[in-house]
């Protein structure tokens, strides 16, 4: 898949925000920078979450940024979003291969070098590696950055470093060999998201080297 598509990856969460709040953040982020969304929903219902990624799909397909829903390949698939990302308590990578198609794309959440490469021959498209730093976003052991550079020296596919990313941290993920960065609360919680995004699209662009 094309790396640029990688470099700055909001994942969404909704926190308190409306509907409303929730699609401009979407929208300003869009217009700024980020090269993907994430659409990331644990609470609601089949029928809100199609309901509310119909409206993401149209902010985004504004901004010609790719739609990835989180967990849900029904979902991914109803409002044919460009692709899918998955964990290791979700569908099978084969599976998810198979049903998804060879034209979109499929990321999977890995922590480990062994499941990484296990990923990688399963089917793909890229990793999303972490937590690398701790996060409030979801509980979860963290990832070395160590661990980090291992995998990406590797395995051939894309890895997205992810948890607990902020401005003040990244550069500990220089020389890493990461091709981008996955935020979440760093922008969805911005005071201002336009600045924080081209902040963040800066400094990924100096520390990522394709």
């Amino acid at each position: 898949m094309n790396k640029e598509l990688l470099k700055l990856y909001l994942v969404t969460g909704r926190y308190d925000f409306s509907d409303s709040e929730f699609l401009t953040i979407i929208e300003e982020a869009c217009q700024n920078g980020v090269t993907l969304v994430q659409l990331r929903e644990k609470e609601l219902s089949t029928q809100d979450f199609y309901q509310l990624a119909l409206k993401v799909k149209e902010v985004t397909g504004r901004y010609d940024v790719p739609l990835i829903i989180n967990d849900r390949l029904d979902i991914c698939l109803a409002v044919d979003a460009e692709g899918l990302h998955i964990g290791d308590d979700e569908l099978p990578v084969t599976v998810a291969r198979r049903l998804l198609g060879p034209g979109k794309i499929l990321g999977v959440s890995t922590k480990t070098l062994e499941r990484s490469v296990e990923a990688q021959a399963e089917g793909a498209d890229y990793l999303g590696v972490g937590a690398i730093f701790p996060t409030q976003t979801k509980e979860s052991d963290v990832t070395p950055i160590a661990t980090l550079k291992e995998i990406t020296e590797s395995v051939e596919l894309p890895v997205v470093a992810i948890g607990g990313i902020k401005l003040e941290n990244l550069s500990a993920l220089t020389d890493s060999g990461i091709t981008g960065i996955s935020v979440v609360s760093e922008i969805m919680k911005a005071e201002d998201v336009p600045q924080t995004v081209k902040s963040l699209r800066q400094a990924v662009e100096a520390l990522v080297v394709n």
